[in-house]
């Protein structure tokens, strides 16, 4: 797999679960350098940029103005950033969801190291944990080495980070067909709650009386 690509194949490290899943034919680079639609300024500011662009035919084109991304980094570096990412990315695997939404992960963990010198040792130990050129590696040599520290304080941490963040996010939501909370749109009931196409209509006199006024 060449340097810098973050796609392929993964598998689910949760606990020891460890689900194969194919390949994804696409070949998105996670780019470690400066893109030009990011304003210079962010370099200045912080201490990385991790940038990426968004597959071609991707649902999540029509949340983001364009293709390209960046998440600016306040504590790690972009190839701390990119390795981060790929550990992420092997921990919830699924190969057709871009590299967008498994950066605001990133971009999360970065954030909660900002202001603890001890969070941010931490963070950096733990990344360097992984090994030199843990996000080029093969799938096989990333999967057995988060295996080896699996039951470790840093891989503990990011898995949770993981599914707090990757699946509490409308890019995730996009990608993955669900529409968000429908409390502020008036609940489920009169929106599609009751859309099975796959079933027979049930007879009016059967159906009995809706729990609306």
């Amino acid at each position: 797999m060449p340097a810098g690509t973050l796609g392929g194949r993964f598998l689910f490290t949760m606990g020891r679960v460890y689900q194969r899943h194919q390949a994804d034919p696409r070949e998105v680079k996670t780019q470690t350098g400066p893109i030009e639609s990011v304003d210079r300024r962010s370099f200045v500011r912080g201490v990385g940029v991790l940038t990426g662009v968004i597959a071609l035919g991707s649902p999540l084109a029509a949340l983001l103005p364009a293709r390209a991304w960046s998440v600016e980094l306040r504590t790690l570096s972009a190839p701390q950033a990119a390795a981060l990412l790929a550990m992420i990315r092997t921990i919830a695997p699924h190969d057709t969801l871009d590299d967008a939404a498994y950066a605001l992960v990133v971009s999360a963990i970065d954030g909660d190291a900002v202001g603890s010198t001890e969070a941010r040792a931490d963070l950096s130990s733990g990344i360097a944990s992984l090994g030199e050129g843990f996000a080029s590696q093969p799938e096989d040599a990333r999967t057995e080495r988060l295996k080896q520290i699996e039951s470790g304080a840093f891989f503990q941490s990011v898995r949770v980070k993981t599914l707090m963040v990757l699946y509490s996010n409308p890019i995730a939501w996009a990608h993955f067909g669900y529409e968000g909370e429908a409390f502020s749109k008036g609940g489920y009931l009169l929106r599609g709650f009751n859309d099975l196409k796959w079933l027979p209509e049930v007879p009016s006199a059967d159906s009995g009386p809706m729990p609306v006024g």
